[in-house]
């Protein structure tokens, strides 16, 4: 006879299959939820097509569309650089000469993973060609890599024996300062891993950065990125930037001059509530960062729009205190961005570029 509650053996058939089946519900349903927070991989290409204009809002054949397109520049598209923790996939555009490098003809990209192997079978340095990390304008919150104002930068710079990179970041109001200029500081790495630099024929020591506008101020922040050699990591080997806003701080905008919309656009952009109260300004702002292992700098400026000539002047006098080699380059007129970067400005900037990146 059998007194009190009949207890069911654990060990028993029909309890076993009970728990195993328990078991992988909840992991089903662990799994499920885990999958529904994990941020789904998205490109940082602007939703709307408006939102891919070039910042020079005119029909005028100013700057950059003055510029016959070149022949026999190849221009492989949306290359993915990286994958962001927030899911944004990260990809750029990379103009290469007319003439390959030997190196990128000779043979494709390698497979092995030896770092001393990859660049044992790329051959001599020498060989290569510089490269150019091309950021687009829009004040931080629009733009992207392929509209025709930024490709027509991305092959002038290859027709000049560059190999130009032209990349896309992520945007306000998705991501604030810093994940911009931490994308382009992904980039650059992305750039000088040996069978990267490999596939596409540039000397990773070698690499420039070249921006307007809001492509400007990331492109001198990248230039500031880091101390010490500038073959290494995020480094860069050269800066030119047309008419950036490259300090952030209440003197710089309030005090310089600026006009409200690009301090609206500034806030925005580091997510502060007023210019007054704004402690991201300071990290923003490139004088801030500089240090004399630095690299040479050029600016060009024009002396009438709406980003104040202060800007550039100061930031000069900057590079100046800290002993960076620079060169200013003013012109009449209130033009903005790759606006200003006609013959005579690319010229100027292409000379520029081959005199601190080529051997």
């Amino acid at each position: 006879m059998i007194i009190g509650p009949r207890l069911t053996r654990f060990g028993s058939r029909r309890v076993r299959i009970t728990a195993i089946l328990g078991a992988a519900a909840v992991a089903l349903t662990a799994t499920t939820l885990l999958a529904g927070l994990r941020p789904a991989p998205h490109d940082v290409t602007p939703d709307e097509p408006g939102a891919a204009d070039s910042e020079l809002v005119t029909t005028e054949i100013i700057g950059i569309r003055t510029i016959a397109p070149p022949e026999g520049v190849t221009v492989d598209t949306d290359v993915l650089y990286g994958t962001r923790a927030d899911g944004a996939q990260l990809t750029l555009d990379v103009c290469s000469p007319a003439e390959a490098a030997p190196e990128a003809t000779a043979s494709p990209a390698p497979t092995a993973t030896d770092a001393a192997a990859t660049e044992a079978a790329a051959g001599p340095a020498s060989a290569r060609r510089p490269a150019v990390l091309s950021v687009h304008a829009g004040s931080w919150n629009h733009g992207d890599k392929g509209n025709s104002d930024w490709r027509a930068v991305c092959t002038w710079l290859a027709s000049e024996g560059f190999v130009a990179y032209s990349v896309n970041y992520r945007l306000v109001p998705d991501a604030l300062f810093p994940a911009a200029i931490d994308d382009l500081g992904l980039a650059v790495e992305w750039m000088r891993q040996p069978d990267h630099a490999l596939r596409y024929g540039i000397d990773p020591d070698r690499i420039g950065a070249f921006g307007g506008s809001a492509g400007g101020n990331l492109a001198a922040l990248l230039g500031a990125r880091g101390s010490g050699p500038l073959t290494e990591g995020s480094r860069v080997a050269a800066v030119a930037e047309l008419t950036a806003p490259v300090d952030l701080s209440y003197q710089g905008l309030v005090t310089g001059g600026a006009p409200f919309g690009l301090q609206r656009l500034v806030q925005r952009y580091l997510g502060c509530a007023a210019p007054t109260d704004c402690s991201a300004a300071e990290a923003a702002s490139v004088a801030n960062k500089l240090d004399p292992s630095d690299p040479p700098v050029f600016i060009g400026a024009s002396m009438d729009e709406f980003i104040p000539l202060s800007q550039s002047t100061g930031y000069a006098d900057a590079l100046e205190s800290q002993g960076i080699p620079h060169e200013l380059v003013t012109v009449p007129g209130s033009y903005h961005s790759i606006g200003i970067l006609d013959e005579a400005m690319r010229a100027k900037v292409s000379a520029f570029l081959h005199a601190a990146l080529d051997d």
